[in-house]
């Protein structure tokens, strides 16, 4: 299936991302380091974003399955940049926060269930990509 995505340049490196399906909207700016303004999410920004939200949405799911609760679950990811050229993200820690017991009989299907995004398979391979998995019960 495939999903249209349209982006106007509105001028001072700033797009406007317009999702086909829902019309919905969002801003790019370009972060203060690479002459932006650093006002809303860089195009790399999103790339990191899309692989959190990416891995707790597959969880989510996963855990809806087996009739698991992983509401309060939080994803945090840095997003490291080159210092040499070409510009490109060069490391994507991520540190998931899962609202269940260390001991849950789960634990080893939604700790695959994660690496196994579709993001996470897209994103370039030389991108390190180290993942941290915190149980905590709720």
């Amino acid at each position: 299936m495939a999903v249209s995505i349209t982006v106007d340049y509105t001028g001072d490196l700033r797009c406007q991302a317009a999702h086909g399906p829902s019309k919905n909207t969002l801003i790019t700016d370009a972060p203060v380091d690479n002459c932006g303004k650093g006002e809303s999410f860089s195009p790399t920004d999103l790339v990191a974003t899309a692989l959190a939200s990416c891995m707790a949405t597959v969880i989510g799911i996963k855990a809806q399955q087996k009739q698991l609760d992983v509401t309060g679950m939080k994803v945090s990811i840095e997003k490291h940049m080159s210092e040499d050229s070409p510009r490109r993200i060069v490391r994507l820690p991520i540190t998931i926060e899962i609202p269940l017991p260390p001991d849950h009989p789960e634990r080893k299907l939604l700790e695959a269930t994660a690496l196994g995004c579709p993001v996470h398979h897209s994103v370039h391979p030389d991108i390190d990509k180290p993942v941290t998995f915190v149980w905590k019960a709720a």
